[in-house]
C-alpha cells in the first residue's frame, strides 16, 4: 500500500520509534515517498511515524523546493546533542495542517546519524536546518510541536487540535481507520521485520 500521512492523534505519531538495522530496497522506495508526500503537501521535512512506520528516520528539504535536490537529506537513527542557545520560531506540522505556533528551541544543535547510503553524519546545525532536524527528531520521540507550547499559546488552537481528534475518533468508527488495538498491532509487527 503506498504510504500517506497521518494525522493527530493517530497513535503512530506518539510511538517513540525503533533504530534501524539495515537499508534495503523497502526502505529506499519509502524514502523516495516520503520526499513525494513532503513535497505534495508543502513540507520541509517528514518523520518516519508521519507516515505510520515506526522506524528512526525522517527526510528533510530546508528549500521545500522539489528542484533542489541538492538540498534533500536522509537521517537514520539520528541522536541529537550539545544544544546552545534559544530562538523562538513559528513552526507547523503536516499532521497537524493549518495549525501553526511559535515554538522555542536550540538555535544550534549536533546531530549524528547515518545516511542513505550508510555515511556517517556529524554535523553541527544552525537556522532553519537545526529547527527541522529538531523537529523531525521529536517526532521520532513521539513528541510533537504542540507539545512544546506554552499554556496559553496551546490554548490559542485547543478547537483546532479537538477537530483533528474529532474527526479522527470518527473515522475509527466508521471504519475508515483501523482501531488503536489494530494500529499498535501493526506498530509491534512492523518492529519486529527491521528492528
Amino acid at each position: 500500500m503506498p504510504l500517506e500521512v497521518i494525522h493527530f492523534p493517530h497513535p503512530t505519531l506518539r510511538h517513540v520509534s525503533k533504530p534501524l538495522k539495515r537499508v534495503d530496497a523497502e526502505l529506499r522506495r519509502w524514502i523516495d515517498e516520503m520526499f513525494e508526500l513532503m513535497y505534495q503537501h508543502e513540507g520541509i521535512g517528514l518523520a518516519a511515524n508521519q507516515v505510520d512506520l515506526p522506524y528512526r528516520v525522517f527526510v528533510i528539504n530546508p528549500t521545500g523546493d522539489i528542484d533542489k535536490k541538492e538540498a534533500e537529506r536522509v537521517f537514520i537513527n539520528p541522536v541529537l546533542s550539545g544544544g546552545k542557545g534559544q530562538e523562538e520560531a513559528e513552526e507547523g506540522c503536516l499532521s497537524l495542517p493549518g495549525i501553526h505556533a511559535p515554538v522555542v528551541r536550540n538555535s544550534t544543535i549536533r546531530v549524528q546519524a547515518y545516511d542513505l547510503q550508510g555515511n556517517e553524519i556529524d554535523e553541527v546545525l544552525t537556522g532553519l536546518p537545526a529547527r527541522v532536524v529538531m523537529h523531525e527528531t521529536d517526532h521520532l520521540d513521539g513528541v510533537m510541536f504542540i507539545d512544546k507550547l506554552t499554556p496559553t499559546q496551546r490554548a490559542e488552537i485547543l478547537e483546532d487540535i479537538e477537530e483533528f481528534e474529532i474527526a479522527f475518533r470518527s473515522r475509527q468508527q466508521s471504519g475508515e481507520r483501523p482501531s488503536d488495538s489494530a494500529i499498535a498491532a501493526r506498530i509491534a509487527e512492523l518492529e519486529a521485520l527491521r528492528t
